[in-house]
């Protein structure tokens, strides 16, 4: 363990430069204290390790100096190739760089490592869109990645979803994300931080003109913001249903993950007659109803009314189709089919 603490605090020093003795332990998880220990350490072993004094001090490491690749533990190289994903890379145009990449990396590693580092991607596959999901079309992402890459402001011509559906935005683009299969696009615009989908860009021209980017921006913490603020403002009414126990355990199988676990948490005791009442929250009435015809004769719309009143007009609508169900017996449950 110790030994694997001093390489990444030597790793620390060399890719990130004067770091205090506070910022080392916060990095390492270990006391300030233990830091003092490892870098005396480090200096006796004759790693050239310095420290400034003073309120804008540190430890740092001698000007030029490199450690090579070394330290590398079994399970480190065999992990090592996860961080390849041949496809996203292949998306972004990257994957003849990537694939250059993993072998010079590979070629640096001792034999042993070296083939353990192949392991990985003989017994794991990434595949990240959801089933029956076809990849999204994306031909402008390689164009806004280099904009990123390259701090240039783009021009969009982006469908969205509200009137007027399709408009052209100047943006300033911070990163790019892979979520769930589809790619989105992060950047700035009229001051704020805006969040696109790659596959709704219509058109993409990368100008000449760079833009700056914020000092104290990260796109990870940005994207855990932006998508539990999107996850909790999507669902903004709630609906009251009664269900059979059946239909509520079926609802893991056909219903959005939030809708489902809702339901399961608020749902009450069952009568003698396997039914129960539980509260779920909703996109809209258009969204719920189209959701809870999943669960056909087991669900009953208690709230809210307008949503009640749409499921009156479509059993109506179903009778005058099929006519007198009885003829043609019970219909099929939603949960044993």
């Amino acid at each position: 363990m110790r030994a694997s603490r001093l390489v990444s605090l030597l790793l620390l020093l060399q890719t990130r430069g004067r770091m205090t003795a506070q910022e080392l332990a916060d990095a390492l998880e270990v006391s300030v204290r233990t830091v003092y220990r490892d870098v005396e350490s480090l200096g006796a072993a004759g790693v050239p390790v310095y420290a400034d004094r003073g309120p804008a001090g540190g430890y740092r490491l001698l000007e030029g100096y490199r450690t090579r690749l070394t330290g590398m533990t079994g399970p480190e190289a065999e992990a090592l190739f996860l961080a390849g994903l041949p496809g996203p890379a292949a998306e972004l145009g990257l994957a003849s760089v990537v694939a250059a990449a993993e072998l010079k990396v590979r070629a640096a590693l001792p034999g042993e490592l070296a083939d353990r580092s192949g392991r990985i991607r003989q017994r794991f596959h990434l595949d990240a869109p959801g089933w029956f999901r076809h990849p999204e079309a994306t031909p402008h992402l390689e164009t806004l990645a280099g904009a990123v890459w390259r701090d240039r402001l783009v021009r969009l011509r982006y469908r969205r979803w509200r009137a007027p559906r399709e408009v052209t935005r100047l943006v300033a683009p911070l990163g790019v994300v892979l979520k769930a299969g589809r790619w989105y696009l992060v950047g700035r615009c009229e001051e704020q931080i805006r969040t696109y989908r790659v596959g709704a860009v219509l058109d993409a021209e990368v100008t000449a003109e760079p833009c700056a980017r914020p000092d104290d921006f990260d796109l990870a913490a940005y994207w855990r913001e932006w998508t539990a603020r999107y996850e909790r403002d999507v669902y903004r009414d709630q609906a009251r249903i009664r269900l059979t126990v059946a239909a509520l355990e079926f609802m893991p199988y056909v219903f959005p993950p939030e809708m489902s676990r809702a339901a399961r948490a608020a749902a009450g005791e069952p009568g003698p007659d396997g039914w129960l009442e539980t509260t779920v929250p909703i996109e809209s009435v258009r969204h719920a109803h189209t959701e809870f015809l999943k669960l056909g004769a087991e669900v009953e719309v208690l709230s809210p009314a307008d949503l009640r009143e749409r499921f009156i007009a479509t059993a109506h609508a179903l009778t005058r189709l099929y006519g007198d169900a009885g003829s043609a017996g019970a219909p099929a449950s939603p949960a044993s089919a």
